[in-house]
């Protein structure tokens, strides 16, 4: 199965929540609507900002607590190295699901 882990964010070096889905869309389809209360809703992370593909579900799970785990700064220059301008990839990124 596959599955993803992804990165929102509310701005650019903003706040950053970090989460796993198998179903991408669907998932980020919830961030934008904000319609979940909870941190995302408080700190509207509507903005992909990184998303990775795996082909396993325990290793996406893996990846993200890992994720979870690093300092800010690394976190950071992770989502700088895919997408600099830190814009929303949502669109690009749907029509590879």
């Amino acid at each position: 199965m596959v599955a993803w882990v992804y990165i929102v964010s509310n701005q650019r070096n903003g706040t950053l929540y970090i989460g796993v889905t198998a179903h991408l869309a669907a998932r980020i389809h919830r961030h934008k609507s904000l319609d979940q209360p909870g941190f995302t809703q408080r700190y509207k992370l509507t903005r992909l900002v990184y998303a990775e593909r795996h082909d396993e579900i325990l290793r996406a799970i893996q990846r993200e607590k890992s994720l979870k785990r690093w300092p800010r700064t690394w976190k950071l220059a992770l989502i700088e190295q895919l997408n600099p301008d830190w814009d929303d990839l949502f669109g690009s990124l749907s029509m590879e699901i």
